[in-house]
């Protein structure tokens, strides 16, 4: 969530920013402007009639002890209304900031200011590319062949269980899953973050703190009876750990990681490029997490962006590394870093990790603070990547290393799995 006050002292630069987003609802930022000028008015009225109440209540004391109950009473008479009018302007200002705090969550995040201009994903500027595509043979299978090939993977026994995008792994493709999971987590433990198992179901708080709720409120599921969440990506509950906290600045930097099953509705999502793995109501996904000083928060995004890169570069698949343009970033983000990888057999990229730093926006609503050096009270800055979701990675994995023998597990997973082919 933004800070009123630094909208109202940057009210330009603040609609200049949300532009590059395509923001459309610009006239919110001179709403709030005008809402938390209210605010302020009501509360110097109030504070003025606080200080004549705390006046004449001094001023009939002093003339109690002296005896002079008349001149007392009179002033009591006079001063009988400031209650009555307190009240009136709290229950004016009480609507007034309701108001004001409905239309602040309605404003996106400010875009960086590396973030370029732009509508969709064909505007997102490709920062690099790592790797060289195979080139498969003409008889080359997508993934979803290759698991029913192999039998791996039951897409049709997810549906029979649950419904569309609820896969079944079986047998390798379980141990792949398995297996992955591990060298992830074991390779985040290698750089330092600290692993947690949070919980996968969220309440409201938890929602709004990180900006889920209630931009994507659409697209997680609610457990309706209990009014809670199924997370869709372990970012929220981890990041939740520090809602209302003062960290110790000597904290810095605060890197966690996990391990959670995702859920995401989707709605709306159908076609070819939504087939087998490329897109489900429920995956598995290890997230890294940063808490850091405000001064250090965009060369921590570049090490986890690094960071991200090399677990590619460690399973040997070609990727690339985009910067979203302002039109496809998230709700929440100032800036993000996509990584794509290669997927041999649909010959296009697939997303496979989104590493972002949120700056304020997510411990403004959070409360995560710290206290510099001057004892001040500052809001910390938070940032988040995926390390890596397994889907997509898993698809490109089968496709981008069949061969006639079977499919190659990449060496640095074999003492996970166990073994080095499906076949």
């Amino acid at each position: 969530m933004l800070q009123v006050n630094y909208i109202r002292e940057n009210r330009d630069r603040v609609v200049e920013r949300l532009a590059i987003r395509n923001f459309k609802a610009l006239e919110l930022v001179d709403e709030v402007i005008a809402l938390d000028e209210h605010r302020r008015q009501l509360q110097t009225e109030s504070d003025s009639i606080a200080a004549e109440a705390n006046a004449a209540a001094r001023q009939i004391g002093e003339l109690m002890r002296r005896g002079q109950r008349d001149e007392a009473d009179a002033i009591k008479a006079r001063s009988g209304g400031y209650k009555e009018q307190q009240k009136k302007l709290a229950d004016e200002q009480a609507v007034v900031e309701a108001d004001l705090y409905e239309k602040l969550v309605l404003l996106p995040n400010l875009p960086h200011q590396s973030v370029p201009a732009g509508v969709g994903a064909e505007d997102n500027e490709v920062v690099l590319e790592h790797g060289h595509r195979p080139e498969l043979g003409e008889d080359a299978l997508p993934h979803w062949e290759l698991a029913a090939k192999y039998d791996i993977i039951d897409f049709e026994l997810g549906t029979k269980v649950t419904g569309a995008g609820f896969p079944v792994y079986k047998g390798k493709g379980a141990r792949l899953q398995r297996a992955m999971i591990n060298f992830f987590l074991d390779q985040a433990a290698k750089a330092g973050y600290k692993e947690v198992q949070p919980p996968i179901l969220i309440n409201e708080a938890s929602g709004f703190g990180t900006g889920q709720l209630p931009d994507k409120e659409g697209q997680m599921y609610h457990v309706g009876i209990d009014n809670l969440y199924l997370i869709p990506t372990a970012e929220v509950p981890v990041t939740n750990l520090y809602r209302d906290t003062i960290i110790k600045e000597s904290d810095f930097p605060i890197k966690m990681t996990a391990y959670t099953p995702c859920f995401r509705r989707e709605a709306g999502s159908y076609g070819a490029h939504v087939r087998g793995l490329n897109r489900l109501h429920q995956f598995d996904k290890v997230e890294v997490v940063q808490i850091v000083h405000p001064d250090k928060s965009y060369e921590v995004l570049e090490e986890m962006s690094t960071y991200v890169q090399s677990l590619l570069q460690a399973l040997n698949l070609p990727y690339r590394v985009l910067r979203l343009c302002g039109g496809d970033m998230g709700f929440t983000s100032a800036l993000t870093y996509d990584m794509e990888v290669w997927s041999a057999a649909q010959k296009r990229w697939l997303e496979v990790s989104s590493v972002s730093n949120f700056e304020t926006y997510q411990s403004n609503r959070l409360k995560v603070r710290f206290k510099g050096e001057n004892s001040k009270t500052q809001l910390a800055h938070t940032l988040n990547g995926s390390a890596l979701a397994l889907p997509r990675i898993v698809a490109s994995l089968l496709e981008d290393n069949q061969t006639e023998k079977g499919i190659r597990i990449p060496d640095v997973l074999v003492p996970y799995t166990g073994f080095e082919w499906i076949e």
